[in-house]
């Protein structure tokens, strides 16, 4: 019994022994696979830094940056629509600012670019007495063939399609600097329209000689508005005009 026990006992130990050097012939063959795997995924990163997708010379290349940059050097190319190729112009002579602020709802309403008619010689309020015939405005009202000189010019009047013209009653009529205005440039083929402020005259003929010297143009029907007409008011007119 003993022996058999003792020969049991050996079959055992060899068995254990034998399992035993299998598993480590399993691992070994485990680590080289791994190895293998390790060496592709190498390879691979290898690969795709040559075609510079992501190796410092695909940086020095400068492919993101100019990918990034296409579309940003695209939109700042545009031109401005907000600030070119406006077409329509108010013009305006204010001696007491009332005309102005007409001018300026005009021209926000309208998006319109617009321009002071501005004297050389600015008028005090002693040359705009109309109760002293021999105040500055009554001599030049009085004069058909006055025309103040102005300071400045419109750039570019060419551009223009429309011309708004603004300007206050005086003795029923438009300012002599507004022929002098008139007088400067070539109207030809543009669409004018006249538009004054006073406290209580209509508007009348007063753009009369203003047609007059703009020749060949275009006349809309104008209009007479208080010093503090809205923009509502003023909106209304310019949209009736079918100008914008």
């Amino acid at each position: 019994m003993k022996m058999k026990k003792i020969t049991a006992i050996l079959l055992a130990i060899m068995m254990g022994l034998s399992i035993t050097a299998c598993a480590g012939g399993k691992e070994t063959t485990g680590n080289n696979g791994s190895d293998g795997v390790a060496q592709n995924i190498t390879e691979e990163s290898q690969t795709s830094d040559s075609f510079g997708v992501s190796s410092k010379t695909g940086e020095e290349i400068g492919q993101p940056d100019d990918a990034s940059n296409a579309g940003s050097d695209d939109s700042a190319s545009e031109p401005d629509n907000g600030t070119e190729g406006s077409k329509i112009l108010v013009a305006y002579f204010s001696a007491t600012n009332n005309t102005e602020g007409v001018a300026q709802k005009l021209a926000d309403g309208l998006g319109a670019d617009i321009y002071e008619i501005t004297p050389e010689q600015p008028y005090t309020e002693e040359d705009l007495d109309y109760n002293d015939s021999g105040s500055r405005s009554s001599v030049e009202m009085n004069d058909p063939d006055s025309r103040p000189a102005i300071s400045g010019s419109v750039e570019n009047m060419e551009q223009y399609d429309v011309v708004l013209i603004g300007y206050p009653i005086w003795w029923g009529e438009a300012p002599r600097i507004m022929s002098t205005f008139m007088e400067s440039y070539d109207f030809s083929g543009k669409t004018l329209a006249a538009f004054c402020t006073s406290a209580s005259s209509g508007f009348g003929s007063s753009d009369s000689a203003l047609r007059e010297a703009a020749g060949n143009a275009k006349w809309l029907d104008g209009q007479r508005f208080s010093a503090g007409a809205s923009a509502e008011d003023v909106m209304e007119w310019a949209d009736g005009l079918g100008i914008n």
